[in-house]
């Protein structure tokens, strides 16, 4: 299988056009571990690719292709199932404040949440 190659940075005769468009967009200096970690933990607290591009300056394509398997499908399943289980883990330590009724709602919901993400492709 080959690797795709996505450039981070805005190339001066790529025709794409930017997501997000010139003027919002920031320049990301992350390294590709850090970009890939970070699409897993946005995307494990289901926030839309669009929003992760424009928040990080992440390219569009590239969270595409993390989302879709295409590149770095490994590394970003092990990250994906990391950033799940940190998720799962702080809803059940805050629900730990809460007493009876409220947190064990809480403690099943995070779990229900947590076993209906491992199910999704």
């Amino acid at each position: 299988m080959i690797d795709k190659v996505f450039l981070v940075a805005n190339q001066p005769n790529n025709n794409r056009a930017p997501n997000p468009p010139l003027g919002y967009s920031r320049e990301c200096d992350l390294s590709e571990a850090k970009q890939i970690r970070l699409v897993a933990e946005f995307h494990a607290n289901r926030i839309r690719p669009s929003r992760i591009a424009y928040r990080l300056g992440i390219d569009i394509a590239l969270i595409d292709a993390l989302l879709a398997g295409e590149y770095q499908a490994s590394f970003f399943t092990e990250q994906l199932a990391a950033a799940q289980r940190r998720r799962r883990d702080l809803r059940m330590r805050s629900s730990e404040r809460l007493r009876g009724q409220a947190a064990y709602e809480i403690r099943v919901k995070a779990q229900r949440d947590y076993d209906a993400s491992l199910s999704q492709p």
